[in-house]
C-alpha cells in the first residue's frame, strides 16, 4: 500500500512540475524581470550593454559582407540564394521560460546562415519517427529514386558550365558515396563526393589549397569531420526526395506552427536548387547557407526553436521531436567530440563557452547568429550579429547573474 502511495506522490509530483513549466502562445511571450526570477539585474545589464557594443562589425549588407569574406574568395564562391541587408545586432535572454532581456531588434527577419542546420536534422529525425527512414545508420542510397532536375531554360545551357546538370541527379552513385549513411550527413563526416547546384565538394573552404583538396585521398565515410556545405545540401536534397514534400512544409507543419512561430519565417533554397518530384516543381532548400538562401526568420522564432530543444523536443506536453532523436542530436561522434547532428555545437569540452556547464549545447550560424541552450540553468540565449569570440563572454555575463 505505501509503495502504491509513493508512486502516486511522485505522479502528482512530476504532473505538478510539467503543469509548471511556461510555454509562449503565439505572439506573445510573458516577461519577467530579473528580481522576480531573483536574478542579478546588474549582471543583465551589463551582459546586454556588452552584447550591443560588441556588434559584428561586418558590412551590414550581407552580399558586400560574403565578398569582402573568405566565403566570396572561394572557387565557385558566388551567391545563388537570396540575400539581404541585416539589422543590429539583437538577443534575447530567456530564463525559466521568460524573457528577463532584451536588445536589438528581434521582430526583424534576418537570415541566420548556418542556423538552418539544426532545422534540417530536425527534418531528418522526423522522417525516421514517421517511418521513412528506418534508421539513420541506414546506407543512404537505396532510399534514393530517380531525381529530375527542373531545367526551363535547358536549351540555353553551356554544359562545359554546367558539369552537374545532368537528366537525373545520382547523388550517390559512385563506389564511395554508396557507402553513406544518414548518420554520416549528419554529423558531416560523410566526405560525399561530386557537385550539387554548381558548387563542386572540393570548392568549399579549401583552406590548404584548391589542387590539393581536389588531389587529396577520400577518407572513409565516418572516419573523418569535415565542415562542408555541399554536402549539407546534398542531405537536404535527399530529405526532400523522402519526403515528396518541400522541408519547409514539413517544418512549419511538425514544428514551427505547435511551438507558435510567428508567420514571417522562410526557408529558401537557391536559384537553380528547383527538382520535379511527382509532377511538381519543389525547391530543394540551403541547408548550408553561406551561399545565399537558408533559414530567414526573427530572434523570437530563434528563441522558441531553441527553447524546444532545451525542452527536449516537448511543447506543452507534445513531444514534437522525438526525445530518442534530441539525445542522438547531442550525442557527440569521435571524429569530431565538439558536435553532434548538425548543427548541434557540444559544450562537453567547455570551449565553446568555458563558463557554461558541460550539457549546454549551440545551435551555431556565420554572423554570428547563436542560439545557446542551457538545460542546467533552464536558460536560453539568443544572440544575432555578435563576434564569434565574444559569444562565450556574453554567455558568461549572463551566468554570472543566476544567484
Amino acid at each position: 500500500m505505501r509503495s502504491i502511495l509513493f508512486i502516486c506522490l511522485l505522479l502528482f509530483s512530476f504532473s505538478a512540475t510539467q503543469a509548471q513549466t511556461y510555454f509562449p502562445e503565439k505572439g506573445n511571450w510573458e516577461r519577467k524581470s530579473p528580481q522576480e526570477l531573483n536574478m542579478d539585474a546588474s549582471k543583465i545589464l551589463e551582459a546586454i550593454e556588452f552584447a550591443k557594443t560588441h556588434e559584428s562589425n561586418a558590412n551590414p549588407n550581407l552580399k558586400i559582407a560574403h565578398y569582402e569574406s573568405g566565403f566570396g574568395r572561394e572557387p565557385f564562391g558566388y551567391p545563388i540564394g537570396p540575400m539581404k541587408v541585416r539589422g543590429p545586432a539583437t538577443g534575447l535572454i530567456i530564463y525559466k521560460g521568460y524573457v528577463v532581456g532584451q536588445w536589438g531588434d528581434p521582430d526583424r527577419v534576418d537570415l541566420t546562415f548556418s542556423v538552418a542546420k539544426s532545422f534540417l536534422s530536425t527534418t531528418v529525425g522526423l522522417a525516421v519517427q514517421e517511418g521513412l527512414i528506418r534508421s539513420e545508420q541506414d546506407l543512404v542510397y537505396p532510399y534514393m529514386a530517380p531525381i529530375y532536375p527542373y531545367l526551363p531554360e535547358r536549351p540555353s545551357i553551356n554544359k562545359a558550365d554546367h558539369l552537374e546538370e545532368e537528366d537525373v541527379f545520382d547523388l550517390f552513385g559512385t563506389e564511395h558515396n554508396r557507402k553513406i549513411t544518414w548518420d554520416h550527413l549528419l554529423r558531416q563526416t560523410s566526405d560525399w563526393e561530386g557537385s550539387l547546384w554548381g558548387k563542386p565538394d572540393w570548392a568549399d573552404r579549401p583552406a590548404e589549397g584548391v589542387a590539393q583538396k581536389r588531389a587529396r585521398p577520400q577518407n572513409e565515410p565516418g572516419s573523418k569531420y569535415e565542415y562542408n556545405d555541399t554536402r549539407v545540401n546534398v542531405l537536404a536534397l535527399a530529405a526532400m526526395n523522402i519526403w515528396r514534400k518541400p522541408l519547409p512544409v514539413v517544418l512549419k507543419e511538425k514544428i514551427m506552427d505547435p511551438i507558435g512561430a510567428s508567420d514571417t519565417w522562410r526557408w529558401t533554397g537557391y536559384e537553380n536548387s528547383f527538382v520535379i518530384i511527382d509532377g511538381q516543381i519543389m525547391q530543394s532548400v540551403s541547408g548550408g547557407s553561406h551561399w545565399g538562401g537558408g533559414m530567414m526568420l526573427s530572434g523570437w522564432d530563434q528563441a522558441r526553436f531553441g527553447y524546444l530543444t532545451l525542452r527536449n523536443g516537448n511543447w506543452q506536453g507534445e513531444q514534437l521531436i522525438p526525445e530518442t532523436w534530441m539525445e542522438k542530436s547531442k550525442t557527440p561522434t569521435p571524429a569530431n567530440p565538439s558536435y553532434g547532428f548538425m548543427n548541434y555545437f557540444l559544450n562537453e569540452d567547455q570551449k565553446q563557452v568555458p563558463a557554461g556547464p558541460k550539457s549546454a549545447f549551440l545551435h551555431i550560424g556565420a554572423g554570428t547568429n547563436m542560439i545557446y541552450v542551457d538545460p542546467e540553468n533552464d536558460l536560453v540565449v539568443v544572440a544575432r550579429w555578435i563576434p564569434n569570440g565574444d559569444k562565450a563572454e556574453l554567455v558568461r555575463l549572463i551566468l554570472e547573474s543566476i544567484k
